[in-house]
């Protein structure tokens, strides 16, 4: 169990019902901040190009058949260039408003499951919102960083969804088609984050993988890749999304969350095993992330099954 890699072991039951699902199509300068504090979103960069950013970090520039995927309760902006102000900002229930307070959300449809400024823009996304965090599986929530750019995810599957939402698919099949967008995303992004195997952030990943009881901090596993902290800590959030400490967290949390529902191991077992000196600090950090105590959660695993609490 120790050396098993987090996202692939929690990637068994993500399941979208009834996602929220729009083709966007932008043209001319523009920019959204997106505020929806969505459990799980998944955006996928189907034409042109588009610039996306954590309020507050630093911009990526998105490429067709790029993924992003966000989590609660970050807030972001896409935009067709760094530094267009927002027009436009998505809240809550997807609304729409504009930088005057008008709704903006039926000026700005474009027909079927479409959405945007221009029905013939030349920058077009796919966007997917998992509407509770059971369906996207709090543990692959728990795992992921805020927010993660995955390069060349799935070009195919962002293609097909395209043409299965302009043809009014039935949201069955539209919901099964986000969720292989995720897992391909995810499997995607992690044989990304483990392939530079002389890099000192694939070093940090493979020591926090292959030994979550370690006492680690950044200081231990910035020694073990041979560079400074400082540089083990800004080449980790930029290539990860997340600080060193805080994967470290998301780790030991899902390995735990993995044995309470494959395994009788009791809570000091567990404890031990994914580096929490008592089963109370594992407790509270486990309430903490999953919103629900761990014997809640073996109980409710085994009562529906395991695959039922990863899809909700």
């Amino acid at each position: 169990m120790a050396d098993a890699d987090p996202w692939t072991m929690l990637l068994r039951a993500p399941r979208a019902r009834d996602a929220f699902l729009l083709r966007v199509v932008m043209g001319g300068p523009w920019s959204l901040l997106v505020a929806d504090e969505a459990p799980l979103t998944v955006m996928g960069q189907l034409q042109g190009n588009a610039w996306f950013a954590v309020e507050g970090g630093e911009p990526t520039l998105l490429h067709p058949g790029d993924v992003v995927l966000v989590r609660a309760p970050v807030h972001y902006r896409v935009a067709s260039d760094p530094s267009v102000q927002p027009s436009m900002t998505i809240g809550p229930d997807q609304s729409c408003t504009g930088a005057d307070g008008r709704e903006l959300a039926d000026a700005l449809a474009q027909g079927v499951r479409t959405w945007g400024n221009d029905p013939a823009g030349a920058d077009r996304l796919i966007v997917g919102t998992y509407r509770s965090d059971t369906q996207a599986s709090r543990l692959l929530l728990g795992a992921l960083p805020p927010a993660l750019v995955v390069p060349a995810a799935a070009p195919e599957l962002i293609g097909l969804l395209n043409r299965e939402l302009a043809a009014d698919a039935d949201a069955g099949v539209l919901d099964r088609l986000l969720d292989l967008v995720l897992i391909d995303a995810v499997r995607t992004a992690r044989a990304q984050l483990t392939s530079g195997a002389g890099g000192p952030v694939g070093v940090a990943l493979r020591a926090i993988h292959s030994a979550p009881a370690q006492p680690w901090t950044v200081g231990s596993l910035a020694a073990r890749a041979g560079v400074s902290r400082s540089a083990l800590a800004a080449r980790f959030r930029h290539e990860v999304g997340d600080t060193p400490s805080a994967y470290l967290t998301h780790w030991r949390l899902a390995l735990a969350a993995d044995l309470l529902l494959d395994t009788d191991a009791t809570l000091d077992s567990i404890a031990a095993r994914v580096g929490y000196g008592s089963p109370f600090s594992l407790s509270a950090a486990f309430s903490r992330r999953f919103g629900v105590s761990p014997r809640a959660f073996r109980t409710r695993g085994q009562a529906e099954g395991r695959g039922a609490d990863l899809a909700g």
